[in-house]
């Protein structure tokens, strides 16, 4: 019995409240403001790298509402524009919402550790198909941010991306809202 107890307790899923006591802290109002960059790669379900990309990113806070416009460049070319605003939820955590984002997306963070969890209407096929995105982020340095996230469809895993997030806060333009 309690070889089973253990075992069921290793596959506990992870609370971003597990990362409480981790530095440097996280605090999103501090590091999503300014100029931004992100670097990454999209992975298939086997692990496979796809896509690289970069992208430019702007946030800015008004009245405790945050707004980050993300601009992606691909490496076959192809451009995208996400546009999110962090609102708070009362709770201490923010509600997420972006334009291919469907419904609400909810941020939750705790010492160096940030999650979001959302749907995102993607193209595919010249359709579109929602998938759940578990964005695992973690504040490695006090400007740079590491970010795995897990892709699903109908619960089963179909893809991840790895991305590094770099604030520069010394860049003209950094800081302050719009």
């Amino acid at each position: 019995m309690f070889s089973l107890v253990c075992l069921l307790a290793g596959c506990s899923s992870v609370s971003v409240d597990d990362y409480a006591d981790a530095n440097p802290r996280f605090v999103p109002s501090e590091f999503f403001d300014g100029r931004l960059t992100a670097h990454g790669v999209v992975m298939d379900r086997g692990g496979r790298v796809t896509r690289h990309f970069n992208a430019d990113i702007i946030a800015y806070w008004q009245d405790g509402i945050g707004t980050l416009e993300e601009d992606f460049v691909f490496d076959d070319g192809e451009e995208q524009r996400r546009v999110w605003t962090l609102e708070p939820d009362g709770n201490g955590g923010y509600i997420g919402r972006a334009g291919d984002v469907v419904g609400d997306g909810t941020l939750s963070f705790a010492g160096n550790a940030v999650f979001l969890d959302y749907v995102l209407r993607v193209p595919y096929r010249g359709d579109t198909i929602d998938l759940r995105v578990d964005d695992r982020m973690y504040l490695v340095e006090p400007n740079v941010l590491i970010n795995e996230s897990k892709l699903s469809k109908f619960g089963f895993g179909v893809g991840r991306i790895l991305l590094t997030i770099i604030r520069h806060p010394d860049e003209a333009g950094s800081g302050g809202g719009h």
